[in-house]
């Protein structure tokens, strides 16, 4: 995970670690929470322009009745901090930075959609987003989840298993959100698909032309250009009765009335596997 980290901040930005040993287990899902990982550093990395130093800090603490800046409930929690010596956020910035499609980029720099999928993800997993900030000192996320009474165990049988099945179908992933995608991607691959991968909906449109064994679409409705609907729309009218999933993460009227399948941003891995599942046999309905 540190070589992604560093891989997505570029050569201006220091990496510094600062990990607690023995840490006890979160209950997560690993894709998901790498993903929110990425897109926090990403987001520390857009606010050093001129360099910096990013520091990721982990700890287990515990989170006493009242007082805390979560909200959570009492208990333990595994922390991950990032910590970035960038231009950080007023008040008023920071009170709006985890709402659907706020952002401070500058057009074409991203959706917005970055802390609003982060913060979704946090709640889901039963944790926290939170964020502490001022201008001009930086900017500090901290991503919090509860600690698992649970022993992780991976059998052999089933990494073998996984290694030796053929491919449940193939599946062509188009999310503008670069983060998003490749996410989504290795939780499809985890859990036995191929993937093809389009950043948008006019690329996808191409790939989808050239590659005859693609079994389902998966497409994210607002991006820019053609919507997720549009391409919908445009791969039925070249192939009757292709299945198509549209991922949003807002509610819209005109997706509703297509009557296509919808899985709701963020989505944890088994949300992911029934909507895919379902979206297959569709297919075989038909």
């Amino acid at each position: 995970m540190s070589d992604l980290i560093s891989t997505s901040l570029g050569p201006q930005i220091q990496l510094v670690f600062d990990v607690q040993p023995n840490m006890p287990p979160a209950k997560i899902d690993p894709q998901q929470v790498e993903m929110a990982i990425l897109n926090l550093s990403v987001n520390a990395r857009d606010a050093m322009t001129k360099g910096g130093v990013l520091k990721v800090s982990a700890l287990c603490e515990t989170v006493h009745p009242g007082g805390h800046p979560s909200k959570l409930p009492p208990g333990r929690y595994i922390s991950l901090s990032f910590a970035d010596t960038g231009s950080g956020m007023d008040e008023a910035t920071m009170a709006q930075a985890t709402e659907p499609f706020f952002s401070t980029k500058t057009a074409g720099k991203g959706t917005g959609l970055g802390l609003s999928t982060v913060d979704g993800l946090a709640s889901q997993l039963g944790g926290a987003l939170v964020l502490s900030s001022s201008p001009g000192q930086g900017t500090v996320a901290t991503l919090m989840f509860p600690v698992s009474s649970e022993t992780p165990v991976v059998a052999a049988s089933e990494v073998a298993s996984k290694a030796e099945a053929p491919a449940l179908g193939r599946i062509l992933l188009v999310d503008d959100e670069a983060l998003v995608r490749s996410s989504t991607a290795a939780m499809l691959i985890d859990l036995g698909y191929e993937v093809v991968e389009a950043e948008s909906a006019e690329e996808a449109l191409n790939r989808f032309d050239r590659d005859p064994l693609i079994d389902g679409v998966m497409t994210d409705n607002l991006m820019s250009g053609l919507t997720g609907l549009d391409l919908a729309d445009a791969v039925r009218g070249k192939r009757r009765g292709i299945p198509v999933l549209l991922m949003s993460g807002l509610v819209d009227e005109n997706a509703q009335k297509s009557g296509l399948l919808q899985l709701a941003k963020p989505f944890r891995q088994a949300q992911l596997a029934s909507s895919v599942a379902a979206l297959l046999r569709t297919s075989q309905d038909s």
